[in-house]
């Protein structure tokens, strides 16, 4: 599959081979920006394992490097957290290396994420975050996702394309 391009990014779909390198630390090839892969990167690298082991490779719909086009660094990851379930919906998870933060990377990343969704016939896309967590809480209002409910730990965000994001209209 090729790489999904964005005006400064590219999103790079990852195979298995090179989500286990994300969990021994072992780089390979690609230039890895300081930080990657974080806690998060770690742990998305085993949810995209598992899909697998369960399910088969879900490519298109897996784990994608986040790399900037400038310099090719990787920069953090995205993806989704699984295969859409029997309603079309898919959670995606997403993160940057902390130098990095603050320059709408996490924002331009997750719309063409979004918008790749939608064009494979993806229904919704669903997301959250930690309470205090307003950064992420940004990116996911300026990707065009809505506040649909909180709890006592995380605010839950949805975009779908029927138009009800979980708003009842």
């Amino acid at each position: 599959m090729d790489d999904l391009m964005t005006a400064r990014l590219m999103l790079h779909p990852m195979t298995v081979a090179e989500v286990e390198q994300v969990l021994t630390g072992e780089r390979g090839e690609a230039r890895w920006a300081p930080g990657y892969p974080g806690v998060g990167d770690v742990n998305a690298a085993r949810r995209f394992l598992d899909t697998c082991a369960e399910n088969g490779d879900p490519q298109p719909l897996g784990s994608y490097e986040i790399r900037r086009r400038e310099d090719g660094w990787v920069i953090g990851g995205l993806g989704f957290h699984g295969v859409p379930d029997r309603t079309g919906t898919v959670t995606i998870g997403y993160g940057l290396v902390p130098s990095v933060r603050g320059q709408g990377y996490a924002s331009e990343a997750v719309r063409a994420l979004l918008a790749f969704a939608r064009s494979r016939g993806v229904a919704a896309v669903e997301g959250d975050t930690d309470l205090g967590n307003v950064g992420s809480q940004r990116v996911m209002v300026a990707a065009g996702m809505r506040l649909v409910r909180e709890d006592e730990q995380l605010k839950y965000y949805r975009i779908s394309w029927d138009g009800l994001d979980g708003l009842g209209g």
